[in-house]
């Protein structure tokens, strides 16, 4: 059977046939098994004059021969399609693969065998057995793939593999188009906050960034009744000759940056559990929960470069498939080289226009030049939350048992002083904090809704200060 013949809607066909000497190829280990033995016996009939043992050597020989041209004769038309289901799929969810053969040929086939390429990260080869299938017949049969880790991975080409009923010779053939499933970071639900200085407004419980919103338009409208006569605009009032009123206020729409640190050096570890893979993880969900309350979010990497969105890098919430688009861009996002955020800050402050309203970063290990130059970003927003893995000075980014002697001196400290070396005493730590940064220390491990939750606090405390 051979692929790459005409296409079939909604699939691919190929021809059951090809080149003798591609169907010699085919003869499987039984069926050289026959042929060697039967070779052999005819010599040694020929060797001892046994007639009879010449007869078997004949058959033995004679029927791997036969089955190759048998098979090597037969055409079959058939059309293979696949569907994934879903073809985006968080990391650690099982996706299902349905496959379909249609036989659109005037003769039943044989015995097939189906089998279809996947990296080995979603799990084993898939292979099935299809019986007979009749003329203008179909089957359909599916399977399960998992990946614990995230990106985009080719599904196919699908292959056929055709054999005779004495298993003597088979023939391979594969399609030639493939599909791709998409692995994205898990996403967390996290509960709503006012990180940004979110107020009530408009009735209806409807959320509005009083730092986003914008001044009032001095272009004046008619009165209505019901306006609040302080906003009757006099000037005007007199130039028309009738009663007129400023508009409300306009708020401007809610903007949000999501930093992504993705130096290599910043991260311990790899694998699924990493700081990394947890940070990736953390910006998704981040991303996907302010672009459900409304907002227009940014993705910027330390490379200072953001992902495409359709509005210029900006993903808003109006937008067609917008979620999935971010989720693409989060899916295949790996390590850079970069040594520092001297790129992300530079697109922060130059590439960007104007100050954004809210910066959540998700950072790596930071030392003190980073730190500074991390701060210095908060300087182009109106809030700025950080998450970040944090080493304590001289720490190698492994995380060990301390011995039993630190440990009681641990339980012998009071519960309200940090131990020395801890990450709340961190430097990189604490210039975030002094300038003005709500920052935490995360990582695998920790809970997101807390961490969200706790940023939301310490906002708080620090805009009644």
């Amino acid at each position: 059977m051979t692929a790459g013949g005409p296409s079939a809607p909604g699939g691919e066909s190929g021809e059951a046939r090809g080149s003798l000497r591609t169907a010699f190829g085919g003869l499987t280990t039984r069926g050289r098994s026959f042929l060697a033995a039967g070779v052999a016996a005819a010599v040694c009939a020929y060797a001892l004059g046994q007639d009879e043992l010449l007869r078997v050597g004949m058959l033995l020989a004679v029927l791997p021969l036969v089955c190759v041209l048998v098979l090597h004769r037969t055409r079959y038309r058939v059309a293979g399609s696949r569907r994934l289901s879903p073809a985006r799929v968080p990391a650690r969810t099982e996706a299902r693969v349905h496959l379909r053969i249609d036989n659109i040929s005037r003769l039943p086939t044989g015995l097939l065998m189906l089998q279809d390429r996947v990296p080995y990260v979603l799990g084993p080869r898939p292979r099935f057995v299809l019986d007979r299938v009749e003329p203008g017949g179909r089957r359909e049969v599916s399977y399960r793939v998992r990946s614990d880790l995230r990106g985009r991975y080719p599904l196919g080409p699908l292959q056929l593999r055709l054999t005779d009923p004495f298993g003597m010779c088979e023939l391979t053939r594969s399609f030639s188009t493939y599909d791709t499933l998409t692995v994205v970071p898990p996403v967390e639900a996290l509960p709503p906050v006012r990180l940004s200085g979110e107020t009530s407004g408009y009735g209806e419980g409807r959320q509005r960034s009083l730092a986003l919103a914008g001044e009032d338009d001095v272009i004046p409208r008619g009165y209505r009744h019901g306006d609040d006569l302080r906003r009757v605009h006099w000037r005007s009032t007199a130039r028309y000759g009738e009663l007129m009123v400023r508009r409300e206020e306009q708020p401007q729409k809610a903007r949000c940056t999501v930093l992504l640190d993705t130096r290599r050096q910043a991260y311990a570890g790899s694998g699924p559990d990493s700081p990394f893979e947890w940070a990736v993880a953390g910006a998704a969900s981040v991303c996907m929960h302010l672009l459900e309350r409304g907002y227009a979010v940014r993705l910027l990497t330390d490379t200072g470069a953001m992902s495409p969105g359709p509005e210029g890098g900006l993903f808003a919430a109006d937008s067609s498939d917008t979620a999935g688009l971010l989720l693409d861009a989060l899916a295949v996002i790996e390590h850079s080289s970069e040594p520092g955020l001297s790129s992300a800050y530079d697109a922060l402050r130059g590439g960007m226009g104007g100050a954004e309203g809210l910066l959540v970063a998700f950072l790596g290990t930071l030392d003190e030049e980073q730190a500074i130059t991390v701060g210095r970003m908060r300087q182009r927003t109106n809030r700025a939350v950080a998450f970040t893995s944090v080493l304590a000075p001289g720490g190698n980014g492994t995380t060990d048992a301390p011995p039993e002697g630190a440990q009681a001196q641990a339980q012998a400290q009071p519960q309200h002083q940090p131990l020395a070396g801890s990450p709340d005493e961190a430097p990189g730590l604490r210039a975030l904090r002094d300038a003005g940064w709500t920052a935490l220390v995360a990582g695998p491990g920790t809970a997101l809704p807390a961490l969200w939750q706790e940023a939301d606090k310490q906002t708080v405390k620090g805009l009644d200060r």
